[in-house]
Order: structure tokens, then sequence, then C-alpha cells
């Protein structure tokens, strides 16, 4: 075979490998919407599920609508020199030439999956009260236009953020180093989270007449710990595979899902000792809510830090979700999931964090393209300068912003105008039976059951007794 026929094909191998490894990754990510609808299930009350869920399907389904048209386009599309804000180019993949980009369909797949997480993680805090109508708008405008701007920011090669930007942005810096999304995707959808349960406010008997917490009974502890080991699970694509490439990537990946692990669960321990040390009994939710938090945490620094330090993001990460769990309800702010705090304080933590505990070695693997020899981008525990962490905290604080000023204005027009919250008579009696016709479907049930009772007791000969079935038997 002559040598650039070789080449050729070694070529188109390696993008073939790069165009599995993002799609099994996409896949897996996708698998996460069902650890959110098992997680969020099994919180809400029983009456509640199917609410839950429908609303599960429809931001899933939304989402990749959404991000087909306008989504991707304003994420990653073309951007120029006078605008680093969002990109505007091949909405509805309408200029799309794959022979001039490959990979474009495996990356758009992956990109889809991790929208439809910032998403989802809304459906959370808005559970047992959110009208339809309102969800419906708000999956919009996240997916359609909040979170690919933070998107374009901080990952396509236009943004003002982002690190493979080619002027680069930063004297000193690389741009912000968010590897997997703990602000862009987390920190996005945690501040929704946060203002959409602000302007719902709490569920009815979420607090006594002198503020006092009151617990409501979750459907199941078992679809809480089967959703959120699911989301653990898909976790390690959501942080392993994100950087899309296999040659030269594996030992960034195999840290990557190190450092998941770690911070996972020391997120978890953390706050359990936290919580049996404030003198509570040990309980399975703020465990699990901890395990999450520490993933959020690490999810932004998970290829550039060592494993201590992603025990100590993990630390610091459940902590942060415990103290602002707390905080929340003291004022009386009822997110049902603990959804804003779980996703966005975190988030901000494991962000900031990569400021100090970045190393040159795992900088110059992680962002081979960009990093060059005598850079110190790395963590100011390493020697480095500090401008690294300047980014960090701005990055952080400017998609904080962002999040929070939009979803703010969107959730209080909807609460205004009477779009947001469901009426106090469909809430008490339940939003299955409200809007899904549970209740008739029970009460059929029920029926059918009372005749099927009635009738044996007539006719006795209608249902064999034990003695006849075990002569049949033998």
């Amino acid at each position: 075979m002559p040598l650039e026929d070789s080449s050729l094909l070694e070529t188109e191998l390696q993008e073939d490998l790069d165009i599995l490894w993002a799609l099994v990754g996409a896949y897996l990510v996708f698998f996460m919407q069902a650890g959110f609808a098992m997680l969020e299930a099994g919180t809400v009350r029983k009456q509640n599920t199917v609410n839950i869920l429908i609303k599960n399907l429809l931001d899933t389904c939304a989402a990749a609508l959404i991000w087909w048209g306008i989504g991707y386009p304003i994420a990653f599309g073309n951007g120029s020199d006078n605008n680093r804000f969002l990109g505007g180019s091949n909405f509805f993949m309408a200029d799309l030439k794959v022979s001039e980009n490959p990979k474009f369909y495996s990356h758009w797949v992956f990109q889809w999956a991790f929208a439809a997480t910032s998403a989802t993680i809304v459906s959370g805090a808005a559970a047992e009260r959110c009208r339809y109508q309102a969800y419906v708008i708000y999956t919009v405008v996240i997916t359609g236009f909040v979170y690919p701007v933070a998107v374009h920011w901080a990952w396509s090669e236009w943004g003002w953020l982002s690190p493979s930007r080619d002027d680069g942005t930063f004297d000193g810096s690389l741009g912000l180093l968010d590897y997997a999304g703990s602000s862009v995707v987390h920190v996005t959808g945690g501040g929704a989270a946060f203002f959409i349960a602000f302007w719902l406010g709490p569920r009815v008997g979420r607090f006594d007449a002198n503020g006092k917490v009151i617990e409501l009974r979750s459907s199941s502890q078992s679809l809480i710990m089967l959703g959120t080991f699911i989301l653990w699970f898909g976790w390690y694509a959501f942080n392993t595979v994100s950087g899309l490439c296999v040659e030269g990537c594996m030992i960034t990946a195999s840290l990557a899902a190190v450092n998941t692990t770690l911070g996972a669960a020391s997120g978890s321990v953390a706050v359990l000792v936290i919580h049996v040390g404030r003198g509570n009994p040990i309980q399975i939710a703020p465990g699990l809510n901890g395990l999450l938090a520490g993933l959020v945490g690490i999810t932004a620094g998970c290829a550039v830090v060592e494993p201590y330090a992603a025990v100590v993001i993990g630390i610091l990460s459940g902590a942060a979700y415990y103290y602002c769990a707390l905080l929340l309800l003291h004022f009386k702010i009822d997110d049902p999931l603990e959804a804003s705090c779980v996703h966005m304080i975190p988030g901000l933590v494991g962000t900031i964090a990569v400021g100090f505990f970045a190393t040159e070695t795992n900088l110059a693997r992680a962002y081979s393209t960009y990093f060059e020899s005598g850079d110190t981008d790395y963590g100011v525990f390493y020697g480095g300068n500090g401008r690294q962490l300047s980014v960090q905290i701005l990055g952080a604080a400017c998609i904080a912003l962002w999040t929070c000023t939009i979803n703010c204005a969107l959730f209080a027009i909807l609460h205004f105008t009477g779009k947001l919250r469901v009426a106090p008579s469909y809430e008490l009696e339940r939003l299955n039976a409200s809007f899904h016709g549970t209740q008739d479907l029970q009460r059929a049930m029920q029926e059918f059951q009372a005749e099927e009772e009635n009738g044996a007791t007539e006719n006795p000969s209608a249902r064999p007794s034990t003695s006849s079935a075990h002569s049949r038997s033998e």
C-alpha cells in the first residue's frame, strides 16, 4: 500500500474512532435522563409522579427539537471578531456540509445530551406545583438561548471565554477551564432552578403557620437511590468523553474517571458526616445529594486536577450544598429536590477550584492543542501566577449572572401574569388526578376489583378451591 494511502486510512480510522467515542458518550449521558426521572419520581409524593415524569418526557423531546433548530447554531455556529457573544449559522442544519465536518453529527448528539441535562435540572425544583405552559416556555428559553449562549462563551472557538479561541482572550490564561460543564451546564441549570422555586413559592403544607419545616413523604426511597446511581453511572461519560478524542486522550479520560469517582464519594461522606454531626439520624437523601454535589463540583476540573484535589473539591462541594439547602429552608424557599443547591453552588465551587488545583502536566495533556510550554495557566497551588484563578472567578460569575438575570425575569413575568403556578384546588387534589385522569383510572380499577370479588362471593364455584387446584396440579 502506498504511504499516502496508508496515512489517509489511518486518518479516517482515527476520525471514526473519535466519532464512535462521542456517540457512545452521548448515549450514556442521555441515559442520565432515566436517572433524573427516577430520582424525581421517587422524591415527589405518590400522587404527583405521573406529572413529574411527563415533564421529564417533554423537556427531553422539546430540547432535541430546539437544539436542532436554534440551540446548537447559537452555541457552536460561526461567530466573528466583532461578535463573541453568540453564534449564528446552520439553523435547522440548513448550512450543513458533512464532507467538511465529518464529526458534526456525533458532536451534535453529544452536545444535545448535555443541553437536555441542563434543562432537566429545573424540573425537580418546580415539582408538584408548576403549570405545563410555564414549563414548556422555560424549556424553550433555556435550551434555545440561555444555555447555548453560555456554551458559546466557554466552549466554541469564537467565545470570549473559550480556551479554544485562536487569538486568546486573557494574557497569561487559557480562558475558562470548564472541562465538562460545572459552570456551563450546572450553574446554568441550577440558577434557573433557584428562581423557579423562588417565584413559585413553597408547596402547600411545606411550612406551618410558624414557618417550621414540615417533611413531605417521598413516594419511593428505592427510586431515589436507583436514580442517583444511574446519574453517577452516566456521569462517567459526562466527564471522560468531553475531550471527544481517542488518540492521546485516554490518560486524560482515565484521570477524569478516577476524579469523578472520588468527587462523588467524598461529597457524599462529607454531607453525611455534617448531617449526623448536627444531631440528625443517618438518612439517604442528604447522602445522595452530597454525592451529586461532589459530581457537579469535580466536573470542571476532572481532567486537570490530581486525585487528592478531587477529594477536597468533593468535600467542599458537599458542604456548600448542605448549608445552601439549610439557607433556602430558612428563607422558606421550597426546592423539592434541592436542585439549585446541588447544581449551582457546587458548580461555582468546582469551577473556581480549578484555579487553585490545576497542574501543569494535566493541563498540557487535557488542553494540548492550546497549552504551550512555559505557560502559567495552572493553579496557584502549583506555582501559577493567579491569572487563571481570576479567569475562573470571572467566568463562573458571568455565567451565573447571565442565567440568574434571564431566568429571574422570565419566571417573574410568568408569576405576575398568573401563568407559573397551578391553581390551589388542583394542587390540593394532586396533579396526577387534576391533569392526567389517574383518579378516574384508579376508580375504575377499584370498581373492577369490587365486581370481581362480588362475583366470586355470589358464585363460589367460579373460584377454584385450594384443594381442587392441588388435585389438578397433581
